[in-house]
């Protein structure tokens, strides 16, 4: 097969690439390097069935170059991470509805299947778990930019199901907390790599509120796993996934293990989400998903436990973080 990427220079962008052209396809990633790195793929650059462009997905000529010869688009350019989105809200919705409104449309107009990768931040502050696909949001202010990235991809997802509504054939990935090899050092959204960096450092590993603010941690295999899923299997079509583990941790005990994993000394401080995020920012307690419909539908398990996973992705920091 031919197959697009969009935001394939990412962190998942381009463990997903290795894994389509371990299979034999022939990959073709758009990504203007804003948070991805050509580092991720510079081991596939001047592989036959590797090509890569480095432009924005709002450049709409050149995407209508390339997407009428694709048989499958995997749709994960956006802008990502909390706090990037706090820095920049504007830039943020921008690249993730303007851009899935281009994606999106090429598609439909030459009829391409297409995965939509969105997020577990769909469900906002809702309390009640684990988190079901057709599950209300709950969500705070539009006058606090942390709930605008939440906006931007429900506004892709809306786009996403309208097209299924006229027959093209779409597909919904939401992560949950992805970590693994290729996390950007300076973590974006990612408390793993936060965490991992500061303990290798030896720098205080800064656990945001009390600690007991709970997450799945899904490791990467098994987000590219899902992911492909949703990209092959019939009964996706139309449908939005929870990709996660179901495995709930909390934060502190996330710092504790990456601490004794590292045989870090470095001391686990707390520290209040405003002297990260600004004033009025707003956490979610728990954020646990429902797979039973991925697991139902596409055949989708995580397999992976956290403490395999984070000795992975350690051994990868060790070599790939500055000291």
């Amino acid at each position: 097969m031919r197959v697009l990427i969009t935001g394939g220079a990412g962190y998942i962008g381009s463990h997903l690439v290795d894994a389509l052209i371990k299979r034999g396809n022939e990959v073709l990633v758009i990504d203007n390097l804003s948070t991805g790195k050509i580092e991720n793929l510079r081991h596939l650059l001047g592989h036959p069935s590797f090509h890569f462009i480095n432009d924005s997905i709002l450049n709409e000529p050149l995407l209508e170059r390339f997407v009428p010869s694709m048989d499958l688009i995997f749709h994960l350019a956006a802008a990502v991470g909390v706090r990037n989105v706090l820095q920049d809200p504007l830039a943020a919705i921008n690249t993730n509805v303007r851009g899935t409104e281009v994606v999106l449309g090429l598609a439909f107009k030459y009829w391409k299947r297409l995965v939509l990768a969105s997020t577990s931040e769909i469900y906002g502050k809702a309390s009640h778990v684990p988190f079901r696909e057709d599950d209300d949001r709950v969500l705070g202010s539009t006058a606090v930019a942390r709930w605008s990235y939440s906006m931007s991809k429900a506004v892709d997802e809306h786009f996403a199901f309208a097209y299924a509504a006229k027959g093209l054939p779409v597909s919904i990935v939401r992560y949950f907390n992805s970590y693994g090899p290729r996390l950007d050092e300076r973590g974006y959204g990612s408390v793993v790599a936060n965490f991992i960096r500061q303990a290798l450092r030896g720098d205080s590993i800064t656990v945001h509120g009390d600690g007991k603010q709970t997450r799945c941690f899904t490791y990467i295999e098994d987000a590219v796993a899902g992911t492909l899923l949703a990209g092959e299997v019939k009964e996706a079509l139309g449908e939005a996934f929870n990709i996660g583990s179901t495995r709930e941790s909390s934060i502190l005990d996330l710092a504790k293990a990456i601490k004794r994993l590292t045989r870090s000394k470095s001391p686990i401080e707390f520290v209040a989400y405003e002297a990260y995020y600004g004033e009025g920012f707003e956490d979610t307690r728990r954020r646990v998903p429902s797979v039973d419909k991925a697991k139902r539908l596409l055949g989708f398990t995580a397999k992976v436990d956290l403490e395999a996973g984070l000795k992975k992705t350690i051994a990868w920091c060790r070599e790939h973080f500055a000291h």
